[in-house]
């Protein structure tokens, strides 16, 4: 829905060639709960799904001028596009040295922080769980928390305070990347915070980033890269395979009898 308001549209429609990746295959997609094709579409908070679906805003060289892990609401998407146009500028002019463009890229992400208004700050918290998984299992390998000391790594409770909002987090990461070429980009580490893969039931837990034995997963298929997160895509693989192999069966019996004829 995001992208199909205004003023993200007609900024869009505008001033951008558009285009989209499937990154099903990727190693550093994600897996959620099902999304039926008959479901009302909502809002989220920002950030939410990085795992998901990146937005990628690029210079036409392939530069990559900022990107934005997760779902971002219009507002807040299209102040960030008007950044990605000013990094451009940047990048384009020809009066500037690259660590002249880099510093000021760096310096220019990081001063957008400040320019967030409330509402996109309180649009920007993460989501309980990604936060319970940081805090639980990644406690002093991620970046997402302003204090460790204030986090209780047993329940995974993390004062708002400890926290970084989604929009925070975007810019430093982004901050450490200037006008990187977007095949070089690492999206598996700008886009790894909170849980790569979601269910609904206690006994789901995560470990390497596979789904735990005994978890249940029978009345919430995953979206993603695991096969119950396609039964339909999977089911006709499997009838595509055994359909194959049969033919070939039936032509190693009945070819080969013919030909010995």
């Amino acid at each position: 829905m995001s992208l199909s308001q205004d003023p993200v549209f007609d900024k869009l429609k505008n001033d951008y060639v558009c285009g989209y990746r499937d990154i099903e295959n990727s190693r550093h997609a994600g897996a959620s709960g099902k999304h039926m094709p008959d479901g009302q579409a909502v809002d989220t908070t920002n950030g939410a799904g990085p795992h998901n679906i990146q937005i990628f805003v690029l210079d036409p060289d392939g530069t990559v001028l900022t990107c934005l892990p997760g779902y971002w609401c219009p507002e807040d998407l299209a102040r960030e596009l008007d950044l990605a146009q000013d990094l451009d500028k940047v990048w384009r002019d020809p009066s500037l040295s690259r660590s002249e463009k880099d510093e000021m890229f760096a310096r220019m992400q990081l001063n957008h922080i400040a320019e967030h208004p409330r509402a996109e700050r309180n649009r920007s918290r993460l989501q309980g769980f990604d936060v319970q998984y940081e805090a639980r299992h990644r406690l002093y390998a991620t970046d997402i928390f302003t204090n460790v000391n204030a986090v209780d790594p047993a329940t995974g409770h993390a004062p708002p305070a400890a926290v970084k909002t989604a929009d925070v987090i975007m810019h430093q990461r982004m901050a450490v990347r200037p006008f990187e070429q977007y095949k070089d980009f690492d999206v598996v580490a700008f886009s790894d915070y909170g849980k790569p893969m979601y269910d609904k039931h206690e006994d789901f837990r995560m470990a390497n980033g596979q789904i735990a034995p005994g978890a249940n997963l029978s009345s919430e298929p995953l979206i993603g890269n695991d096969p119950r997160a396609h039964p339909i895509k999977t089911e006709v693989k499997r009838d595509g395979k055994t359909i194959l192999r049969q033919g070939l069966t039936t032509f190693l019996q009945v070819g080969v009898r013919s030909l010995l004829r």
